[in-house]
Order: C-alpha cells, then structure tokens, then sequence
C-alpha cells in the first residue's frame, strides 16, 4: 500500500530522457532532498510535463532515493539531479492521448488555495505531494485514455443485486453509472 503519491515535474526534455529508460529510473534535484528523503518504495509517481501542461505517466517508486552524480537529466540550474529513485512504470500514455491539465487541475484537491486561473501555479518546481485523491482521479482518467472507455477499475466488484437488477433490465448500480461517465 502507497504512502505516499508524489507528482514529478519536468521539462519535455527530462520527460523523454525518463521515457527513453522505460520509465525505469526517476532524478530529482538535490534542493529538494527533504522531500526525496520521504520518498519509500511503494510510493505512486505522476509525471507532468511543465511547458506543455500534461500529465503523461504513473509509476511506482521500487526504492527510496540513492545519490548518483551520472548526468542522465538536462541541467536546468546548478544544482542537477544527484538523487534518483528506481522505478516500475505504471500507465502510460501516448503523446495522443496526454491529459491538458487546463481540463483537469480545476478539480484537484491540490490547488485549491491558489485562483483558479493561477493553479499551474501550483505545479512550479520539481516535486510536489499530493492528496491521494488527486493522484486517484489523475490516473484513473489516463486508465480510460489508455485501456478505452470500457476501462473498470479492478478492485470494482458488483454486488449480487446489482448484477442481478442490470441481467434483469433493471437499474444499474450507481458506481456502474459513475465509471461510464468519461470526462474530456
């Protein structure tokens, strides 16, 4: 069970230097050590893309962060990426399908205490942790981009009643209704 949900920031650039790894190795800059510290395998990750404003990717954090000075990343300042994080990769999108995060940033937890026409705002820097709803209802809008508007979540079991109200033409579950609803 995650701890904790980050989001990573970067530039188009570092986000095709992860995707070219295979999503397999994340870097972080050493200003935010604090934050790298909390990081423990098991941890979820959303990576975002900051110029294009798209959420492009999951994964699962597979160990807490570890120095390295190789230079994998663009060095946007002095301070690089020392620290980095082994990853699995989780859903991926094709370029095609990125979410605009203009459509989805309203909704989030996250921003909240910012304008509503300032909440990229709260996507400056590189690491940011996020509630777990927000992570939830991120990756479960990338799931129905990926897998298609048939997508159901996999803890999603009906109960016997309401598999036997739909069998019998009678009204579908309330949860059935809600996972059809695909936002766009």
């Amino acid at each position: 069970m995650p701890s904790n949900f980050w989001m990573m920031i970067n530039n188009e650039e570092n986000f095709r230097i992860t995707q070219n790894r295979g999503f397999t190795l994340l870097g972080l800059k050493a200003q935010h050590r604090r934050k790298v510290q909390r990081i423990t395998e098991g941890d979820r990750v959303l990576l975002y893309i900051s110029h294009l404003r798209r959420f492009a990717a999951t994964a699962t954090a597979m160990s807490s962060f570890y120095k390295d000075d190789e230079p994998i990343w663009v060095n946007e300042g002095s301070s690089g990426f020392p620290y980095h994080i082994k990853l699995e990769p989780g859903v991926i999108l094709n370029d095609d399908q990125f979410i605009d995060a203009n459509l989805v940033a309203p909704r989030l937890e996250y921003v909240k205490r910012w304008n509503p026409e300032d909440w990229y705002m709260a996507f400056q820097g590189n690491l940011h942790l996020l509630p777990k709803n927000d992570f939830t209802l991120i990756e479960e809008e990338m799931k129905k981009l990926h897998f298609g508007k048939s997508y159901v979540p996999t803890d999603f079991t009906p109960s016997a009643n309401s598999q036997r109200r739909r069998r019998s033409g009678g009204r579908k579950n309330k949860n059935t209704q809600q996972q059809q609803i695909v936002s766009t």
